[in-house]
């Protein structure tokens, strides 16, 4: 009884040891993502909050004060992620992880990325050398201040090219602008892939509209396309066409394939997905 009732003893000191209570922390996990072209890019960081103290501004009554290195966050500081090479704030950078730091300034701000990750928060042991991409940026005044640090990817561009890392926090936001390039990325995709597939040929055609390449190439791409089966049918692919050759400057072509595209969309059975409309807009605006 005595050596049942030691090992029941000991079983419960030894959870009482390994056990531990969770509580909520004072400046929570978080991260965003988005993808900026063909591009990953996250943050991830922990988000302190305001609780009522005075954050950017001169002297030391401010949290943090101008021109003071911060580990922009808390904890172990910020780490932005990116999949492949881009430029920050016009400095090229190569994919991988880094540090996010940051000097503070009523009229300007500099941001930085650290290549050492294992740096964390330690602003003191910061290593210029270490230092891959410095950015100075204009900081703006918020109507609504934002009571916990929130970092944002914001500003993509319509062509996904251009977008910037943003980060709000007391009455403060601060963007640095980020520049990506995939234009080699789908070139090679292309290359590759139209082999395979030909009815990969739409997309390389789309790309080439899209991004204002050989237009000839494209109508020859679509053409390839749609000379295969029943492929001529798919109005909307057939509106594509008369895009590229709209694009081109040849409108009496651009107009036949436009009316054949909607004759195509009206005679459809499932609907015409809004292509009888595109396609009336894009005649009318070839008068």
């Amino acid at each position: 009884m005595k050596k049942t009732l030691l090992t029941a003893l000991a079983a419960v000191m030894a959870f009482s040891i390994n056990a531990q209570i969770e509580t909520p922390a004072p400046s929570p996990a978080g991260s965003v993502y988005s993808k900026v072209g063909l591009t990953d890019v996250t943050i991830e960081y922990s988000r302190p909050k305001v609780k009522g103290r005075k954050i950017f501004g001169e002297g030391s009554d401010f949290l943090q004060p101008y021109g003071q290195l911060w580990r922009a966050g808390a904890n172990a500081g910020s780490k932005l992620i990116i999949s492949t090479d881009i430029t920050f704030g016009g400095t090229a950078v190569k994919a991988g992880e880094y540090l996010i730091f940051a000097t503070p300034g009523k009229d300007e701000w500099s941001v930085s990325l650290y290549s050492d990750i294992s740096l964390g928060g330690n602003v003191g042991g910061y290593d210029k050398s270490k230092e891959v991409a410095l950015a100075t940026v204009k900081p703006r005044t918020l109507s609504t201040p934002v009571e916990v640090l929130t970092y944002n990817i914001s500003d993509i561009s319509d062509d996904n090219t251009t977008a910037a890392i943003e980060l709000r926090w007391s009455d403060v936001s601060v963007k640095v602008p980020i520049k990506v390039d995939f234009d080699a990325q789908v070139m090679a995709s292309i290359e590759a892939n139209t082999k395979v597939n030909p009815g990969n040929y739409v997309a390389a055609a789309n790309y080439y509209l899209a991004a204002g390449k050989d237009l000839n190439q494209a109508l020859k791409w679509m053409d390839m396309y749609l000379a295969v089966g029943e492929n001529s049918k798919q109005f909307w692919h057939v509106h594509t066409k008369a895009q590229i050759q709209a694009k081109m400057g040849d409108k009496k072509a651009a107009k036949e394939t436009a009316t054949k595209s909607m004759e195509l969309a009206k005679a459809s059975p499932n609907g015409d997905f809004g292509y009888v409309k595109r396609n009336e807009d894009l005649i009318a605006s070839l008068k």
